[in-house]
């Protein structure tokens, strides 16, 4: 029940006067929800727009809007860190969305403790940071700790396809970290039972070297569908990233397993982990001169694939590696070879590849293949601004 003396205030008062007192007093009881509503109250009497919906741009008239929309921004500004520094993750979400700012709550859970225990609260951590996407490197730390690997594993292959490029990378080290600590942990544990007098090897590579019947009877230390998930979320860290040197050890673990145990991928990835040992090479060594057998490899697995669709999976590989070691002259090549019949949808960035590469001939040639005269007129326009 409202207070008598919130009532009479607002009974007597004049409405400016009675807009502060309602302020105040949701100010003063923590109702952000409500106190957002009395805002934009206020902001519409003000204005001299209706007052039946407070918070609807419906009623607001077009010579009215830009005023109204910033104080909209500005009110649901205020009422979002209001709720960030009460810890209401979620609630905050709502209005920062709204208004599409994500640096608040970006920043406030990079602050917050990180949740170990499930609760209401680690819950809302995560679906904040998680599925809404305000920072999902930090939620992927929360649900290793809260849900475990395999849940994890399992959001993330649901989300991975909607995060950036750089947010992708960040997931895959933490996820990477997280699976090689296990193992490592658990391969030290079985060779100080079998071996009592032996020292731990630094590396994981090392800790197995040489024992090969850790690998007996199918023996394995890690879930190895979790293993194989990792390997494969680890494509995505980027050039030179000190966790690829953890991922080649998961790949070089992995390929000692029963083949029973070692689950095939997709071209060029059918020798899953012997591929992915190479792949993580190619991204430590982080040039071309530096990997020719590691990207002959990659090579090998395209020229060899008699379907056309595997040829196509082999060379989108291989394209990439190509781009992110920057020898775009050869990802141009193999692009213009393998994808560009198949495939019109790549007609566009294959022109983004070659204008990159300054390919300004191979772009003209092949827009002249096309009938598009749009794409030609840009090469040639490159082609002369360079000139």
């Amino acid at each position: 029940m409202l207070p008598a003396s919130l009532q009479t205030q607002l009974n007597q008062s004049e409405p400016a006067q009675r807009l502060a007192a309602l302020d105040a007093w949701l100010l003063e009881q923590a109702d952000y929800h409500k106190l957002f509503d009395a805002r934009m109250l206020a902001i519409k009497h003000r204005m001299g727009l209706p007052l039946s919906k407070p918070t609807s741009f419906d009623d607001v008239p077009d010579d009215k809007r830009a005023e109204f929309e910033a104080a909209y921004v500005a009110a649901a500004r205020d009422v979002g860190h209001l709720l960030l520094k009460a810890g209401d993750l979620a609630g905050a979400h709502i209005y920062f969305h709204t208004i599409r700012e994500t640096a608040p709550l970006f920043e406030a859970i990079e602050q917050l403790p990180l949740p170990t225990t499930y609760s209401p609260e680690s819950e809302a951590f995560i679906r904040v940071a998680f599925q809404h996407g305000a920072h999902p490197a930090r939620g992927v730390e929360a649900m290793l700790e809260v849900h475990g690997v395999c849940n994890t594993i399992t959001s993330l292959d649901q989300q991975f396809g909607q995060l950036t490029t750089e947010m992708r990378a960040h997931c895959a080290a933490i996820l990477v970290c997280r699976l090689h600590r296990d193992l490592l942990q658990n391969v030290r544990r079985d060779v100080a039972k079998r071996l009592p007098m032996s020292t731990n090897a630094s590396t994981l590579r090392e800790t197995i070297a040489g024992k090969e019947w850790l690998f007996a009877d199918s023996a394995y230390h890690i879930d190895v569908s979790h293993l194989h998930s990792t390997v494969r979320f680890a494509r995505s860290l980027q050039l030179g990233a000190p966790e690829l040197a953890l991922a080649q050890d998961l790949a070089i673990y992995g390929s000692q397993l029963a083949a029973s145990l070692r689950y095939a991928g997709e071209p060029p990835f059918v020798d899953y982990y012997q591929a992915h040992e190479h792949y993580f090479q190619i991204l430590q060594r982080g040039s071309t001169a530096d990997c020719q057998a590691d990207l002959a490899y990659f090579q090998q697995q395209l020229t060899s694939q008699d379907d056309d669709r595997d040829q196509v999976l082999c060379a989108y590989v291989l394209v990439d590696l190509l781009v992110r070691l920057k020898d775009l002259s050869a990802a141009v090549e193999v692009a213009r070879k393998y994808l560009i019949q198949g495939d019109s949808e790549f007609r566009q960035p294959f022109a983004e590849l070659c204008l990159d590469a300054k390919a300004y001939d191979t772009l003209a040639e092949c827009a002249i293949e096309w009938d598009d005269p749009v794409t030609l007129t840009m090469a040639l326009t490159a082609q002369s601004q360079q000139a």
